[in-house]
């Protein structure tokens, strides 16, 4: 069989399959007239031949296998509108630690999550066939050892665990690299750096000017002439000075302004309130008193009778 009849042969086997095909696969379709090298010669050449179709020939985990590029999945999206199943954060996270550092107990997990695996992720990743149980170890209880599968590679278009995508975070490699039975899975916090003791010289060194520390007084500024203009002194008088030394008595109820209220009927009598609440500053009724007595008092405040 010349090399153009042997890869046709190839090209419609894997066209029609509904697996990927191994290799072990391809050479029973000749027999096992032709090698495996001459295989990986034919499959290289049929790569090359669909490089500008909208279908590739991969190779992954299980074999090798016709699908279409990723540019495609935009357009057979429309033929095919149903929405992918969705996965909660502990699935995914779960299937990360499985993938990254497999084989891995069930404890495993939960030591590097920091919460319990509940039995149901663990059943959904198994249905969907991502993950398996590929042994027990040799510890008490002989918990099972949980790995990828490769149908897991498949949906990812890898072939081995390490073409997977590198962790960014130094602490999630430390966390999966340091995962060794010991119960110090997570690495600690650097502790804070102390501070380096100040010897005399450093104090000394970082020790404010006294200089500097200086300032000079405050003067008083002199008073504007705008604030004389508006504000001119009022006119001294007697009765203002013996205001401020003395408190002026309060003024009985019956003298007091009434303001924005209705008119009323003052009191006739209001003799005897006015000698048991007038001060010696507002002057005795008998005509003994000093200067002040006489005195007019100047009160903005008080009302004028009538």
């Amino acid at each position: 069989m010349n090399t153009g009849e042997g890869k046709l042969v190839l090209e419609t086997a894997l066209l029609c399959a509904q697996e990927p095909l191994q290799l072990s696969d391809l050479r029973r379709l000749f027999a096992d007239e032709v090698g495996n090298d001459v295989l990986r010669q034919w499959l290289d050449e049929l790569r090359l031949a669909w490089r500008d179709r909208g279908i590739e020939l991969v190779s992954l985990a299980s074999g090798w296998r016709f699908q279409s590029r990723p540019s495609m999945q935009v357009f057979l999206e429309r033929l095919n509108p149903e929405k992918p199943p969705k996965y909660s954060r502990a699935v995914l996270e779960t299937l990360a630690i499985v993938a990254y550092r497999q084989p891995v107990t069930r404890g495993d997990i939960e030591e590097i999550r920091g919460v319990t695996v509940s039995t149901q992720v663990v059943k959904t990743l198994e249905d969907r066939g991502w993950i398996e149980v590929l042994g027990h170890r040799d510890a008490p209880g002989r918990p099972a050892l949980f790995g990828t599968t490769r149908a897991f590679l498949d949906d990812l278009g890898l072939r081995a665990l390490d073409e997977l995508p590198a962790l960014e975070s130094t602490a999630v490699v430390a966390a999966l690299a340091g995962l060794d039975g010991t119960p110090d899975l997570i690495p600690a916090p650097e502790p804070e750096q102390e501070a380096e003791p100040l010897d005399a010289e450093s104090l000394q060194a970082e020790a404010p000017d006294p200089e500097a520390l200086k300032t000079e007084p405050l003067k008083a500024e002199p008073l504007g002439t705008e604030l004389l203009e508006t504000d001119p002194p009022e006119s001294h008088s007697p009765a203002a000075d013996a205001r401020v030394d003395k408190p002026v008595a309060e003024l009985p109820e019956a003298s007091r302004p009434v303001v924005d209220g209705p008119e009323f009927d003052m009191p006739a009598d209001t003799s005897a309130a006015s000698e048991h609440d007038a001060s010696p500053e507002l002057g005795a009724p008998d005509g003994s008193g000093d200067e002040i007595d006489d005195a007019p008092i100047s009160n903005k405040n008080t009302p004028t009778q009538s």
